[in-house]
């Protein structure tokens, strides 16, 4: 599969508006310069509402920008061998359970056994509308996120989920189990999701117009000794979302080591600390997945069961806290 230019396309929220083209755009791809991004939007790579724009252009509210990336580095996207758990599929889409550990496209320093090229090993015909390195794929999970996605097999199919992820319509729920207990059965945190200003490869919940608009709902299902059980929905869908906003409130994920890692110590069973490090990802697992289909238009609605390793941790924070009673 040759490399392609990758299309990237962005919608301004409200509290962006305003900014200089090239300034919003910084923020939103931040793994290229601001030089490089003056140089695609003077190449007219860039357009806003389907026409070429300025650097020095201010983004308004709605407006949507098209990204014309150039190909990434020649990577030989090979079929490799590697099993799926396919839970439904037809001839315009199929979903499958991401296991733990898998990244979902080749990227920076990861070039083979990705989600991408085990999907090129079962299926000879998916969509190419994200790009040669990632066939099919509308959505993206965590490399230490499990649970369910939905692949589009055509071009078709493709523009159809992707607009209704734009649209917000898509409904995804996760199971997670952080570190505290929630004080409140049931909430929302709405705050702006960017680049942390150090950690470039961190997010962080950023003041408003230095981020993107970012909205998490979650039901407390169970509290456990030090630890509660979550129900999430993400309303949006930013990068790493759910494990920022739940630490920004007190509340890491279990075993996010990267979000949370600084208050394992509010756990207060050295054995417990000790099988969270061990767990070897965080506990977070994307259990179920509602859209239309994107021909028939009729909904979809598919669940996961949580995974065996976090089903055993649970068991394990369960036993702990009844013996503690």
């Amino acid at each position: 599969m040759e490399p392609m230019p990758e299309i990237r396309t962005l919608s301004v929220e409200a509290s962006e508006a305003g900014q200089r083209l090239d300034v919003y755009l910084a923020r939103a791809l931040a793994a290229l310069s601001r030089t490089r991004l003056q140089t695609l939007i003077e190449e007219q790579a860039v357009l806003v509402n389907e026409r070429p724009a300025k650097p020095s252009y201010k983004v308004r509210p709605g407006d949507r920008i098209e990204i014309e990336l150039p190909p990434p580095p020649a990577l030989d996207l090979q079929p490799e061998p590697i099993p799926l758990a396919i839970l439904y599929e037809d001839d315009d889409l199929l979903v499958v359970e991401k296991p733990a550990g898998m990244v979902v496209h080749p990227g920076a320093g990861v070039s083979s056994g990705t989600l991408a090229h085990a999907l090129c090993f079962h299926f000879q015909r998916l969509s190419t509308h994200g790009g040669a390195l990632r066939p099919g794929i509308v959505h993206r999970l965590d490399r230490e996120t499990s649970g369910l996605l939905v692949v589009a097999k055509n071009e078709r199919a493709h523009e159809a989920l992707a607009e209704q992820f734009a649209r917000r319509e898509v409904q995804k729920f996760y199971r997670a189990l952080v570190i505290g207990r929630v004080a409140q059965r049931e909430g929302r945190i709405a705050a702006p999701i960017g680049r942390h200003p150090v950690h470039r490869t961190r997010m962080a919940v950023r003041p408003p117009g230095q981020g993107r608009e970012a909205l998490t709902l979650y039901r407390v299902l169970e509290w456990i000794g030090d630890f509660s059980l979550l129900d999430v929905e993400l309303k949006t869908g930013r990068t790493h979302q759910i494990r920022v906003h739940l630490a920004s409130a007190g509340h890491p994920v279990v075993g996010d080591a990267v979000y949370g890692r600084a208050l394992w110590t509010k756990v207060r069973d050295p054995e417990l600390r000790q099988a969270m490090a061990q767990l070897g990802r965080h506990f977070l697992h994307a259990y179920r997945l509602r859209f239309r289909h994107p021909r028939s238009g009729e909904p979809m609605d598919f669940a996961s069961p949580l995974p065996e390793d976090l089903s055993a941790f649970l068991t394990a924070v369960r036993v702990k806290s009844e013996a503690s009673r």
